[in-house]
């Protein structure tokens, strides 16, 4: 590209955007970059440069890189919630696989790499024992016993995320027949917490 005096530039300028609008570019922009690298494998500078804005933008909207990790985290978790609501149907499973499938670095902070980081584990173990509680509620109408619908919610919140997080590793194999096989596997857990 070459400015006005016929002399060549390195890149356009960053468009101007409203501060809401900026904010959400970083947050998809660092979402990715957290999934792959973590917290400590990533600097502010990365995150600058992949969404084309001076690290002064970056500050002008997260006091520090925990700060804009926080807030992906807070994003992704929004984002979750849309896609699966507050309560647990027979469709969670299709829903929690097609949000996975749609924003697969997402799924990926929230329940792989924020977990490995001790100053967010805290606020990733709150979401699951949310979602644990979730599935509990549902459970606990068709389980008598509380002590195994409080196993079952929880093994079968568990196998659900590690079933997905590795259909995501393998290259997210027959889309449509994903979420089929998961709460194939969801079901035998619950099966196996039913009275005898």
């Amino acid at each position: 590209m070459k400015d006005t005096k016929g002399e060549e530039t390195s890149a356009a300028p960053t468009p101007r955007l409203a501060r809401v609008h900026r904010r959400e570019q970083i947050l998809a922009t660092a979402t990715p970059i957290f999934a792959q690298a973590g917290l400590a494998g990533t600097s502010l500078d990365d995150i600058a440069t992949a969404a084309g804005v001076s690290r002064m933008i970056l500050y002008r909207h997260f006091a520090s890189k925990d700060d804009l990790y926080q807030a992906a985290l807070k994003r992704a978790a929004g984002h979750l919630a849309q896609a699966v609501g507050d309560e647990v149907t027979e469709d969670t499973v299709q829903e929690l696989v097609g949000w996975a499938s749609a924003d697969p670095d997402a799924f990926r902070l929230l329940f792989h790499q924020a977990a490995r980081e001790p100053r967010f584990r805290s606020d990733i173990d709150k979401l699951r024992e949310d979602m644990a509680q979730a599935v509990f509620r549902s459970l606990a109408e068709t389980i008598d016993d509380r002590i195994w619908a409080k196993w079952a919610a929880q093994l079968s919140l568990t196998v659900t995320v590690e079933a997905i997080m590795t259909w995501l590793d393998i290259g997210r194999p027959q889309p449509a027949r994903a979420a089929t096989r998961i709460g194939r596997a969801v079901r035998a857990v619950l099966q196996s917490a039913q009275d005898d």
